[in-house]
């Protein structure tokens, strides 16, 4: 018989400004000790090294993370030209150096090459699996890692600040999937200086920004506490993407369990992803047909 998971039936959203030096599932294992929950998750993995927003979900929440997954998100990072590293950041070691540095002029032409939808190569030392292993694994292990390109759809992409030849701080839109390490090292390798990141932070990810997050510090001290609970933002912020259905008592039950319900709409079309809510709590998530709602995500809190 399989243990039961301890802790309390808590839903909703906590947003916090990951530290550098840390992954974010310790951070995700914090976040669900600090509020006794049972169940907790996150919308995006930032690299250890990395800073900013990480948004993570608790209890019925977790239904929502693929819809903030899919959402765009914002990155501010500092690119260090001259070095290649085998990471393509600054915890790697270097693999080649050049002394060339690019004029701002040709840093702004370079990035039309990396807007739009692109193909872009995971970094070696990425969590990719390649035939069930983490490719991180295998070139710490010294094997080869040959990467697949994957599309990347990049919304903008703008120098914002170059403090020096050797850096150039830039700021990027783009959708789910994107390895910012991966922007730097083919930047540099278009423009002929080779490149890594710096310094990456997360600026802002689908509804979440900075203003909503809170410190490692503050999570610490608030710890099983009701003020920690006061910081929880509804599960219903995850779906603001989605048209928004309305139901009555009778068709909540029935999404509820598993049926088609009835709802009213006002900018849902037919075969739309929606979500239909009741007295302002979600219900349920799923296909909008001629007047009902057909679920695909139960939602129960």
């Amino acid at each position: 018989m399989a243990r039961r998971k301890k802790g309390r039936d808590i839903s909703g959203w906590l947003i916090m400004d990951k530290p550098a030096g840390v992954t974010s599932t310790a951070m995700v294992n914090k976040v669900r000790w600090a509020l006794d929950a049972k169940k907790a998750g996150h919308s995006g993995t930032l690299d250890p090294a990395a800073t900013g927003v990480l948004a993570i979900a608790l209890g019925e929440a977790t239904k929502t993370i693929p819809y903030v997954t899919d959402a765009l998100k914002a990155y501010r990072f500092t690119v260090r030209f001259g070095k290649a590293t085998n990471t393509d950041d600054a915890d790697g070691l270097c693999i080649a150096e050049s002394e060339r540095r690019p004029e701002d002029a040709q840093i702004r032409a370079a990035l039309a090459r990396f807007t739009g939808d692109i193909m872009q190569v995971p970094p070696k030392y990425s969590a990719v699996r390649i035939n069930g292993e983490r490719a991180y694994n295998l070139a710490r292990d010294g094997e080869d890692v040959e990467l697949a390109a994957r599309p990347l759809f990049v919304d903008s992409l703008e120098l914002v600040e170059r403090p020096d030849a050797d850096h150039a701080v830039l700021e990027m839109v783009c959708g789910k999937g994107g390895y910012v390490r991966s922007i730097a090292r083919d930047l540099g390798e278009v423009l002929g200086c080779l490149g890594h990141v710096s310094a990456l932070r997360r600026i802002w990810s689908g509804p979440f920004d900075l203003e909503d997050c809170l410190t490692l510090e503050t999570i610490e001290d608030l710890a099983r506490t009701p003020e920690l609970d006061a910081h929880l933002k509804p599960l219903e912020v995850g779906l603001e993407d989605l048209p928004q259905l309305v139901c009555n008592a009778e068709g909540a039950a029935r999404l509820r369990h598993g049926n088609p319900g009835m709802v009213i709409t006002s900018d849902a079309e037919y075969g739309d992803e929606a979500w239909a809510s009741h007295e302002g709590r979600a219900v349920a998530v799923g296909i909008y047909k001629a007047g009902e709602l057909h679920p695909s995500r139960v939602f129960n809190h």
